[in-house]
């Protein structure tokens, strides 16, 4: 992660909040991967985790580019 990001991290609870599910979403997905068959009930997890981390990713970008917008001006 950027020094900005970590800084913004320091100052927005809602920016710490979704860099840690992030986090959290990535090292569920590791231990996925890492199986070599998945359930029929892990699969539909997996799908789940990916959809919700891009989400994740577009709401922490957003924060990002709000808080370079607010210190530009």
């Amino acid at each position: 992660m950027e020094n900005g990001n970590s800084e913004i991290a320091v100052s927005d609870p809602e920016f710490a909040r979704l860099r840690d599910e992030h986090h959290h979403h990535e090292i569920r997905l590791h231990e996925l991967a890492e199986k070599s068959r998945l359930s029929e009930d892990e699969e539909l997890e997996e799908k789940r985790l990916k959809k919700e981390k891009l989400l994740l990713k577009d709401r922490m970008e957003a924060i990002t580019r709000n808080h370079r917008e607010e210190v530009a001006s």
